[in-house]
């Protein structure tokens, strides 16, 4: 999986299922290893926005994804094509 940056919070859910559906997991396989139930791994992942941040790390644990904080880039946007609003 390629670095993707997070714009939006509900981008999270998509690339949460994604990570898991690409390791072949289900939510079952996945609640197994977290110690919660398959209800509770599904809202996990379809309320990955409103989660807490300890929880969505642990999940990230579970899915080999890493989290990383960086510097937002300096890019200008106006220089890159971007329409004005």
């Amino acid at each position: 999986m390629r670095p993707t940056p997070i714009l939006l919070p509900a981008q999270l859910t998509d690339i949460l299922r994604g990570a898991r559906l690409s390791r072949g997991l289900t939510q079952t396989d996945v609640a197994r290893q977290l110690g919660i139930s398959t209800q509770a791994a599904s809202k996990l992942e379809n309320n990955a926005a409103r989660v807490s941040f300890d929880r969505i790390h642990r999940l990230c644990q579970v899915l080999g994804l890493e989290l990383l904080v960086q510097e937002k880039s300096t890019l200008n946007l106006r220089d890159a094509g971007a329409p004005e609003w």
